[in-house]
């Protein structure tokens, strides 16, 4: 019998745990490593993107997330991440990926337009009060 390991991912809101892992590939910013059962203890950050784990001889399942830290010991795979999402269709959960970027993508441009523009009201009020002072 092949030896495995448990995986736990957890985020923001949950987390879950998934028993019999035969192997799992991520990427870092050094490139893809995998991990087997007995791999030696190992911390690293996961790049944005798509890893994946197997159960025995099932599938591959697919796992998103916009960067995560990864530890595993002692044959606990250990994920933690602001949020992910895991299917085993490549296209489906590939296409979930690109359009939760996409809308991270304007969320952070909203926020970047709303703080510079309270920074032109604060640098407008700072200058009225520097103006009736003097």
């Amino acid at each position: 019998m092949k030896k495995t390991f448990d995986l736990i991912i957890q985020d923001a809101t949950h987390a879950e745990k998934i028993d019999g892992i035969s192997s799992f590939v991520g990427e870092d910013m050094s490139g893809s490593f995998g991990i087997l059962a007995d791999h030696a203890r190992l911390m690293t950050t996961l790049v944005m993107g798509l890893a994946r784990y197997r159960i025995a001889n099932e599938p591959w399942q697919y796992l998103a997330q916009p960067g995560a830290v990864l530890y595993f010991h002692n044959n606990l795979l250990t994920i933690s991440t602001r949020h992910y999402f895991h299917d085993e269709d490549y296209m489906r959960i590939s296409s979930d990926l690109q359009q939760k970027l996409l809308a991270e993508e304007e969320e952070l441009h909203a926020v970047k337009h709303s703080l510079q523009h309270m920074e032109k009201e604060i640098l407008k009020h700072l200058w009225e009060l520097r103006s009736h002072e003097g």
